[in-house]
């Protein structure tokens, strides 16, 4: 049975089966789906030589003999993976790939489901919806301000944790937003973060407020979208502010690599990108600090003689007052949060409650 993604999204009794390559799926894919491709990189690129080069009816048969070896462990797979849920079957655009598992999983009385259009509908779905978002329309957003190493994303990830409603969009864009953001972390590209954002969003839709980062609009490869930009500028704004030794130890232990040799090499690569806007005093200390790999002094001279007046510049584009939060103890400053959320959206423990457990179900 063929269906379009606005009639499954919200159903909670299906598994995304990806039947693509897997190159297809690393570079993205729906959120949650589990990959389990019918022809590999080699193979497809193989049958797509031969659909250009020989015939469709060629690739078609080179395809049906790599697939016929498949199919039986191929099912096999999708019956672990989806135990109770039904298999939603897509490939790239709803073509053979899709529908010859499908048709394979119906042969053999396994319940199935097939996505229209494929992932290329899908990500029209998300485009579109997206696209016609708008500010006002969204739940009050707590932004979450703080100079680099304050803790704002060990803070959004403790505040998820005990869930409180959070849009993490270095989360979804696999970056911390600085030049050393991609530091250890896969980088979303464009269509990665735009899914799991529209899916944080529709699923938080119905949150009494949102919680996020002041971030830029841009976030390492990808770009904020406009609505989301616009309503975070007239957000309610939180300052998380602790010492500075607090924040080189969390700016450590969040961007130090186990491989030394791989983090000197990222932290070098970073530098050079930045470096042309230091004076010739500030570069030579920075440089020192490197070669020495004197970790604590490089965060503390670019903390405070690169990052800070930025980020200083940065917040007068907020019109809003700031209420401050001490950040030394993250559990502490997640309960001030918490209940600035509450007091602020008169939110009570059981209208949260109540959301939360709607939310699960």
């Amino acid at each position: 049975m063929d269906q379009t993604f606005a009639q499954l999204e919200r159903r909670e009794d299906v598994l995304w089966i990806d039947v693509r390559s897997e190159g297809e799926y690393e570079e993205s894919h729906i959120p949650g789906a589990v990959s389990i491709p019918l022809f590999d990189n080699e193979e497809r690129a193989e049958i797509g030589t031969l659909y250009k080069q020989v015939g469709p009816e060629r690739a078609r048969e080179r395809g049906l003999e790599i697939a016929s070896q498949k199919l039986p462990e191929l099912v096999r797979r999708i019956r672990g993976q989806a135990g109770d849920r039904i298999p939603a079957i897509y490939c790239w655009r709803g073509g053979m790939r899709s529908q010859s598992v499908a048709t394979v999983l119906g042969l053999m009385a396994i319940p199935a489901v097939r996505l229209t259009g494929g992932y290329r509908a899908y990500r029209a779905h998300v485009t579109g919806q997206l696209a016609s978002m708008r500010a006002d329309k969204l739940p009050p957003l707590l932004v979450i301000h703080g100079m680099t190493g304050v803790g704002k994303s060990l803070l959004l990830q403790l505040l998820k944790r005990r869930g409180e409603p959070v849009l993490d969009l270095e989360d979804f864009a696999g970056h911390r937003g600085s030049v050393f953001g991609g530091i250890g972390l896969k980088t979303a590209n464009q269509r990665e973060f735009d899914g799991r954002l529209y899916e944080a969003l529709r699923r938080l839709q119905d949150a009494p407020y949102l919680i996020i980062e002041a971030e830029s609009k841009r976030i390492g490869h990808v770009n904020m979208p406009d609505f989301l930009y616009e309503a975070k500028l007239r957000g309610d704004n939180l300052l998380l502010f602790a010492s500075l030794k607090t924040r080189v130890e969390r700016t450590l232990l969040q961007y130090q690599l186990k491989d030394e040799a791989a983090f000197v090499g990222a932290v070098e690569r970073a530098v050079a990108r930045i470096e042309r806007r230091f004076s010739p005093e500030f570069r030579a200390r920075v440089n020192d600090a490197l070669l020495a790999r004197d970790w604590h002094s490089l965060i503390v001279a670019l903390l405070t003689d690169y990052y800070d007046p930025r980020y200083e510049h940065a917040m007068k584009s907020y019109e809003r007052p700031f209420h401050e939060v001490n950040g030394e103890d993250l559990e502490k400053a997640a309960d001030e949060i918490v209940t600035h959320a509450h007091s602020a959206y008169a939110v009570t423990d059981a209208g949260q409650r109540e959301w939360i457990g709607g939310r699960i179900n």
